[in-house]
């Protein structure tokens, strides 16, 4: 059964996060980084930031540190167990950095399929703010087998 495009403009629901240099710390080992500033308070502060740095791809994860994170998948119909990962992107536009409080929004752009049906696939842009200040535009793909 195909996705009905009528979910396409369908809001996701939206959630904060605070930014704790503890999460930052981990998800800086877990991606191999190695520049203290993204993981080490006294680094980033002599480095003259206000806090340890997030890391480009930590908009994706923190999109998803919420109780039901494909909640939307599930109201358009979609077996979670058929889902894949198709892409992310990124539009960077302010720093951030442990102590900020996120707030996600997200929207769903696009329906669409492959190989008759086979692979479909959903769109979901989200809008990251800082007190109301657009820091990144994240881009994700999720593909559903048919």
């Amino acid at each position: 059964m195909l996705i009905d495009k009528k979910h396409i403009g369908m809001k996701v629901p939206q959630h904060s996060v605070n930014l704790t240099a503890w999460q930052l710390k981990w998800f800086a080992k877990a991606t191999g980084e190695t520049n203290p500033i993204y993981f080490d308070e006294e680094a980033a502060k002599k480095a003259g930031l206000p806090g340890v740095l997030a890391p480009p791809t930590f908009f994706f994860c923190m999109d998803m540190d919420k109780e039901h994170p494909f909640d939307y998948l599930e109201t358009m119909g979609c077996d979670l167990g058929k889902m894949l990962h198709g892409e992310q992107s990124f539009v960077y536009h302010k720093p951030v950095y442990s102590g900020d409080t996120l707030t996600f929004d997200g929207e769903i752009t696009d329906i669409y399929d492959k190989k008759n049906g086979a692979l479909q696939f959903v769109v979901k842009d989200v809008k990251v703010r800082r007190l109301g200040e657009l820091v990144c535009d994240v881009h994700s793909v999720m593909v559903i087998r048919g």
